[in-house]
Order: C-alpha cells, then structure tokens, then sequence
C-alpha cells in the first residue's frame, strides 16, 4: 500500500510543504534524495518499492526541492540540519535505517555524529559533500556568491537560471555525471525532470546547492572526520562508472575502519535510480539480522 501526504514547516517565519510518500509495512527505513536541480523523492520509488516489500519505508522531499512552488529563502546549511532533525523525531522516528543519496548523505552523518542512534544504520548511495562548482573548479563555495546573489534578483535572476537549466544543459550534466546508460533518460523522464527545475522558487535552493553554499562540510578533511565518530553501522555504495573528482571522496569515505563498501556494477550519481535491484540487494545484506 502506499500513501502520500506533506511535512507542515516552517524555517524563517516562512510556511513549508514538501511531499511525503509511505510503502510497506515492518522496520522503519527513511529515504532521502540528493539536493540537486533535478531531484524530488520520486528517484527513491525504484529502491523505495523493492524495499516496500519487507520494511515501511518514508521518502521525503527536501525544503527548497522538489517539485511544489518554494518561497525565497537564503537556504544555508543550518536548515537542512533542522528539517532532517525534524524528520527523524516527527516524521520517521528511530528508524532501522536511513539511506541517503548525494549531498544527503553527508547531512545524514551530521545527524548521526550528533545524535548516536538518531539515523539507524546508514546507507549511503553515492555520498558528496561538495557542490558541482567548487567540484568542477576546485575553488570555495564563497568565490560563487556573485553568482547566488544574481540568481536570486526577480526578473533577470530567473532569467539567468533558465539559461543554466536548459534543456541541452540538463541533458549534458545528466549523461555526462548522473547516469550511465543514455537510454535511460527517456523523453518522459526528461520531461520530468525539467519540470522540477521549473517549480515556482526553484532556482533560490538550486542555486545555492550548485555553488557550494549548501554544503556541509567545509573540507574533505573535515567531511572524513565526522564520519569517524559515527558509531552507527555505515554503508558506503556507488557505482563503477561514478565520475573521477566525486569517486576519490567516496572511495576516501568508504576506507574508513568503521565503513562498508559495495560497489554496483554499473552506474553514475543516480545509481539508485538507475539500478534499484543492485542497490536494493546490497542494502538487504547490510541490514540482514539488525532489525
């Protein structure tokens, strides 16, 4: 059975609604999709409906994304600490486990370093912690401020969002980083895809994921120490055709002493999406015998 419903919250005196879906029925596992331009919960169904079958699973939308009009919010990384804590006391409390993709991943091993048992056992699918711009031109989130400020100005801030959300854009960046196959895109799930970059109020979170503003480590050094002091069981997967800058972090996440690592055969930094049943098994084995 399934059921879709919305968080009421609020962060800076302004209302929020993101969107909640449930499946299954037995140990909690919450769902957190990536922080990027394209994603919504929607990229967990594929992982959420073989999970469903042996666990209640929750995936949520994050504040900023997903695909429901947003109001402008100079979103930084001490919101999304709060909302997943809100989450994980109001909304799936004291799960068997919490899987993560992306940049979600690294808020999960926030949550878990400061609140041991808070998170279950965490699952992490293609972790990151540093935006696609500091990534791509190894300079700090502050060096593209100018280009958040820009962004967010009414007219000609959403005029220059547009550009970089276009549909050749998207396409580029989805090949070239986020999934493997090319064929997987197809023009219905491009079409999906691009109607998320075009949420009234999108480009104010987007924008700020993209240069780093959202991230919540401020070092690789810092991200490999927190994960550390975890004391909850940690998995670590991603697949064989990650790209070269993101695959070096996580393989540096994944060598850590208290760290498991699977690797799927194939896929990029929607592995989860792109192949469900891979990561769907590893996940099962990871959790064999904890509920």
């Amino acid at each position: 059975m399934e059921s879709t419903s919305q968080i009421d919250w609020s962060w800076q005196g302004k209302p929020l609604h993101m969107g909640v879906t449930r499946m299954g029925e037995g140990p909690t596992i919450l769902l957190l999709p990536a922080l990027s331009s394209i994603s919504t919960r929607e990229e967990m169904r594929p992982l959420q409906a073989l999970l469903a079958t042996s666990y209640a699973t929750v995936s949520v939308d994050w504040p900023g994304f997903g695909d429901q009009p947003k109001p402008f919010i100079d979103w930084r990384p001490d919101a999304y600490r709060a909302f997943l804590d809100h989450v994980l006391t109001q909304v799936a409390p004291k799960p068997l486990a919490t899987v993560a993709v992306g940049h979600a991943a690294s808020y999960a091993l926030q949550q878990a370093e400061a609140a041991a048992g808070s998170t279950g056992a965490l699952c992490l699918i293609a972790p990151t912690w540093r935006g696609p711009l500091p990534t791509m031109s190894g300079k700090p989130a502050a060096a593209f401020e100018w280009f958040v400020r820009l962004v967010d100005l009414k007219g000609l801030g959403a005029f220059v969002y547009a550009l970089n959300v276009n549909p050749p854009v998207v396409l580029m960046m989805a090949r070239g980083h986020v999934y493997a196959n090319p064929a997987f895109l197809t023009p219905q799930k491009f079409a999906e895809k691009l109607r998320v970059t075009r949420a009234p109020g999108a480009r104010h979170a987007s924008v700020r994921f993209v240069s780093g503003l959202l991230d919540p480590a401020r070092s690789l050094a810092a991200f490999l120490a927190g994960a550390r002091h975890v004391r909850d069981p940690i998995l670590v997967l991603y697949g064989a055709n990650t790209p070269r800058k993101s695959r070096a972090d996580m393989e540096a996440l994944a060598s850590l002493p208290n760290v498991e690592r699977r690797t799927i055969p194939r896929g990029k930094l929607a592995v989860q999406e792109e192949e469900p049943g891979g990561v769907e098994a590893e996940i099962r084995a990871f959790l064999r015998g904890r509920a």
